[in-house]
């Protein structure tokens, strides 16, 4: 069970690893933690799978037995959680999800006095956890709380925020993959009247429509039809056509993962990673101070420190907020599409946010993609997973590590998160997942040559590796 305790967060397979039981357990010992650090209400909110009501009660249970003050969220998206920290006086925050992980899995997200409880913090409870499961069984509970409509104060600030918007003429194309973004984005679009055609806009904890994971390019499909992709044909449902919107007149599209605090934003022929979101942000702040984590392109790295500066660190919501609080930074993001405004914002990944920020970047630049065309040429990979057993994954990046030391490669060494490999005109990375049994490459070079023997290199040396 220790695996699933996990760099930022907690996250195994319902009913084998993550139990009623397990998480009354988790409840009483992180609720007694909050206390120790002066935290004395917590807010609970969860995505749209079909175990978090179970999980929500035992969760309550568990905060109960501690003495924590509780409030009940319902099903929100994941931002939600964090903004009832800063809406209301309301000390920490946890959220039963497992974002972008297929049906199967569940977990928690923890946040006390506005900071992450994770890595080394989180490790550590492990034990006493445990040790607590056997006070506690499965069953369905009668609990306390307070119900808190955070969905509304949440409404509120974007609509005031973004009041500029109201009645802008674009049209998007949205697929909320029928998770926790479902109504809110909803909601605020139709506030203020922007037209779009909503794919799978209802909750469904199966997620049968596809896995809420819109960094895998397949389950863009729906967005990709509306927006005519070239040459790209797909039987979708009909969308929810909303003010006005006429079938097939996307400019611009945004697809979320199940609990809303990643996006990745599709233009025709074009799906924009989350670095190069950075990027255009980047080019909009004065002397912009920026942060992306080590899977992000050279390219992007340099081009933002000709800009002002752009530092590197670990992947992961948790490291990065931790981050962003250290070095002040305006802006961090992850390639996988977390993004995380501290300009005129909170510093948290908030995908809905950062669809109303994209819009109105678009909205003053149409033309926004000639900034990445105008880009130096490189050739990337996208994000390559290599599945392998989750004992194994760290000590293979260790033996990687090693080998690539004896090897006195004429490349920078970077260690922040796995191995990174700068050479003159590109880059390598391996790293572990943080949240899956994978491995995870990515590639870049100035030639498609020099990317394919980049890439052979990486793989000739991890196939060594990992069969012996």
């Amino acid at each position: 069970m220790k695996h699933i305790f996990r760099e930022y967060d907690i996250r195994g397979i319902f009913g084998t690893e993550i139990s009623p039981s397990f998480t009354k357990a988790l409840g009483f010992v992180i609720g007694k933690i909050m206390l120790s650090k002066n935290a004395k209400s917590v807010s609970v909110g969860y995505d749209a799978r079909l175990s978090n009501k179970v999980l929500n009660n035992a969760l309550i249970y568990g905060l109960n037995r501690a003495g924590i003050k509780v409030y009940s969220l319902g099903l929100v998206p994941t931002p939600l959680g964090y903004f009832s920290n800063y809406a209301y006086e309301i000390d920490a925050n946890i959220m039963i999800t497992a974002s972008h992980n297929p049906k199967e899995y569940n977990g928690f997200k923890i946040t006390i006095n506005k900071e992450s409880f994770f890595a080394k913090e989180l490790s550590d409870i492990y034990t006493e956890v445990a040790n607590h499961i056997k006070d506690f069984d499965n069953k369905i509970e009668n609990v306390e709380y307070e119900e808190l409509d955070i969905k509304t104060k949440y409404i509120e600030f974007l609509q005031k925020e973004f009041a500029h918007l109201k009645n802008a003429n674009i049209n998007l194309a949205i697929d909320t993959a029928s998770g926790a973004a479902c109504e809110v984005v909803a909601n605020i679009l139709d506030i203020l009247n922007i037209k779009y055609a909503h794919y799978f806009s209802e909750f469904d904890g199966e997620f049968k429509s596809h896995e809420p994971d819109p960094t895998e390019e397949e389950n863009l499909f729906a967005i990709k039809n509306e927006l005519n992709f070239s040459n790209f044909s797909h039987h979708c449902p009909t969308p929810l056509y909303k003010n006005n919107y006429v079938k097939n007149t996307a400019t611009l599209g945004f697809g979320f993962d199940g609990d809303a605090d990643r996006i990745v934003c599709v233009l025709k022929d074009k799906i924009i990673k989350g670095d190069e979101l950075c990027y255009l942000f980047a080019n909009n702040i004065k002397n912009p101070k920026i942060l992306c984590e080590v899977k992000c392109s050279k390219v992007i790295f340099d081009k933002i420190n000709e800009l002002g500066t752009c530092s590197m660190c670990k992947t992961g919501h948790s490291n990065i907020k931790k981050a962003i609080k250290e070095l002040n930074v305006d802006l961090a993001a992850e390639l996988s599409g977390h993004v995380f405004f501290n300009d005129k914002y909170y510093g948290y990944d908030d995908a809905i946010y950062s669809m109303l920020r994209i819009i109105e970047l678009y909205l003053k630049n149409p033309n926004f993609i000639d900034i990445l065309n105008n880009l130096p040429k490189a050739y990337s990979s996208n994000e390559i997973k290599i599945k392998v057993n989750e004992n194994d994954k760290f000590n293979i990046i260790n033996t990687y590590k090693e080998k690539i030391k004896s090897l006195n490669l004429n490349a920078k060494l970077i260690e922040i998160d796995g191995v990174r490999l700068e050479f003159e005109n590109g880059f390598s990375l391996l790293r572990a997942s943080n949240t899956s049994p994978y491995l995870v490459a990515r590639f870049e070079s100035i030639s498609e040559d020099k990317l394919k023997e980049i890439n052979d290199f990486t793989f000739k040396l991890l196939d060594e590796i990992i069969k012996n």
